[in-house]
């Protein structure tokens, strides 16, 4: 029989055992006997953030970058709901997450005692899976549970919500043998074959065929991203990503049409219009993808794999639907394709006519010598930085649709925004996950002046822990999309998305121990990135841009994917009744 220990102890054993490295976390009453544990101990690695919503955006930028799952501690009462955006942000976005929240005493529970709340009730509809731990002698079992259901099948956070007297009283533990899984949660990793060989046949035929890619490529590993390029190169199709995808397929290959969407190219939302089969890989149809859903590519057939099954035809009626590992699916796809022999289509008018809405150059803006237009900025860093392979964060905002435009991605894991939920004050607390999970590694969250200030309180973690992150901001005074979704919708009536008063990045970031850089104009871009670049420490860049510039192209809300703004149709302020309807 094992030796007793405290539940405490138990907990920082059980993550041991599953290899953790990293805890993000910020300690208080409830959870003092773990962070007691944690001292007594050399094998994990705790970084403390400055605000728990900045640890569970940490732990997140870690697993995106690193492809392990992020590991949050957090005491009771504010520390939970502190994390509880993070937590959000890691379901919408597929991201492996295991937070540990401390509770107060079982006694008390109930009783509204102090930092007291209902974890397990607030996180139910955040979470995959929530628990509240009332025997320490389930401790090991819960920990070792919840890391299977946070990383297998459509990867997302698991709360685990431990009483603090349920953390110092005792019990065995004993390592499990084998990976401890949910009795009832038995995610299909496998596609049916026969599905794979319909799909396959279907992909052969096709004549304007298109694949849809999203970000449960990249979740599936470095070899998915492999094996999509396999695909693409026996199927010969044009493939388009998702702003979760971006990196799963090389920006820089000709047959990718970059982003789809809201803020994608011209020619990737008129080829999955006119496409005769969508083949889509682990992305899900959401509402910026599609645009008005009875518009959405109707004579295309689709299929869709996804390993989440209640993903399938949720949102778009598709003719096949494939539910497994969307890696696993492609390898299938890739050998039954060659085992047939299959040949390509001639896709030569098909590409013809992708070439003529290539022509369109829905991603130029007009160029100035006057003022930095955000679009250039983030060109220059791209070409200063791209032969780094940098890890690339985000906050939310047209700074991040532009990124998501103009940054090329050629592989999967080094782009992490906030897709799904859109958080701002996302990037900061990413990049710093991301720099803990490769030090050595270029790590720069573009920025916009308003997101940053969401939770730039992480500047003082970054310094803490010696982290070369950079911070890029796109500094335009206005919460830019608020705005430019005012001047297209509200007749241009800004009502409080400028910034009436805003820090000094400069003196702030120097404030920090941070090195604070400004550049105001377009001949100042080059040399300003390259004496960010050649700091060695975490520098913050104030990049002044033109205010008023909007992120073209651009679906409005509620209008077919096909009906697009772009650089040249300006939003004017005004609208008709009809697109008004739309919106």
């Amino acid at each position: 029989m094992t030796a007793e220990r405290s539940g405490a102890d138990i907990l920082i054993q059980a993550l041991t055992d599953l290899g953790v490295e990293v805890v993000f976390g910020y300690p208080g009453g409830a959870v003092l006997p773990i962070y007691d544990a944690l001292f007594r101990q050399d094998k994990i690695r705790h970084i403390l953030v400055r605000q728990e919503g900045g640890a569970a955006h940490a732990a997140e930028g870690y697993a995106r970058a690193t492809g392990k799952p992020g590991v949050v501690l957090v005491t009771s009462g504010p520390g939970a709901t502190n994390a509880v955006t993070g937590i959000a942000d890691a379901l919408m976005d597929s991201i492996p997450m295991v937070v540990i929240t401390g509770q107060v005493p079982t006694a008390l529970i109930g009783t509204d005692a102090f930092q007291e709340c209902d974890t397990v009730g607030i996180t139910r509809h955040c979470t995959k899976h929530n628990y509240l731990v009332k025997d320490p002698a389930r401790i090991g079992e819960v920990v070792h549970e919840a890391f299977h259901i946070a990383t297998s099948g459509r990867p997302g956070p698991v709360v685990i919500d431990l009483p603090k007297d349920v953390q110092v009283a005792t019990a065995g533990y004993t390592r499990p043998d084998a990976p401890v899984a949910h009795r009832s949660y038995k995610p299909q990793v496998n596609p049916d074959a026969r599905l794979i060989e319909a799909a396959v046949e279907m992909l052969a035929a096709a004549e304007r065929p298109i694949l849809y890619t999203g970000g449960g490529i990249i979740n599936a590993g470095p070899t998915a991203s492999l094996m999509l390029q396999q695909l693409q190169a026996l199927c010969g199709a044009p493939v388009t990503s998702t702003l979760m995808g971006l990196g799963c397929f090389p920006a820089s290959h000709p047959a990718f049409l970059g982003m789809l969407g809201m803020h994608g190219t011209y020619e990737a939302n008129h080829s999955m219009h006119d496409a005769d089969l969508i083949l889509c890989l682990g992305a899900r149809f959401d509402d910026r993808v599609t645009g008005r859903l009875d518009a959405f590519s109707p004579k295309s057939k689709k299929i869709h794999v996804d390993i989440d099954r209640s993903s399938i035809n949720k949102n778009v009626r598709v003719d096949l639907g494939i539910v497994g590992d969307v890696g696993v699916a492609m390898a299938d796809m890739v050998a039954l394709w060659k085992a047939r022999g299959h040949e390509r289509q001639d896709l030569t008018p098909w590409f013809a006519r992708i070439d003529g809405w290539r022509a369109k150059q829905s991603l130029a803006y007009p160029p100035s010598v006057a003022e930095i237009m955000p679009q250039h900025a983030i060109k220059r860093l791209w070409a200063a930085t791209h032969h780094l392979s940098p890890i690339i964060s985000t906050e939310v905002g047209q700074h991040q649709m532009w990124a998501a435009q103009h940054f090329d991605f050629e592989r999967p894991n080094r782009w992490l925004t906030s897709g799904g939920l859109g958080t701002m004050g996302y990037g900061l607390p990413a990049a710093i996950g991301a720099q803990i999970g490769f030090p050595d590694a270029l790590v720069i969250d573009i920025a916009g002046e308003a997101s940053i200030q969401m939770n730039i309180q992480e500047m003082a973690t970054a310094l803490q822990y010696e982290l070369p992150v950079k911070v890029f901001i796109l500094n335009n005074e206005y919460m830019g999309m608020v705005r430019q979704w005012q001047d297209l919708t509200y007749a241009g009536r800004h009502s409080h998305s400028y910034s009436e008063a805003l820090p000094d990045f400069v003196k702030l970031a120097e404030a920090y121990g941070w090195t604070g850089l400004r550049i105001e104009k377009p001949d100042e871009l080059d040399d300003g990135i390259a004496q960010m670049l050649a700091v060695k420490g975490p520098v913050m860049v104030d990049c002044r841009v033109s205010k008023m510039t909007n992120c073209f192209p651009m679906i409005p809300s509620g209008a077919a994917h096909t009906e697009m703004l772009m650089q040249a149709e300006e939003v004017s302020g005004e609208m008709d009744d009809a697109a008004r309807a739309l919106v």
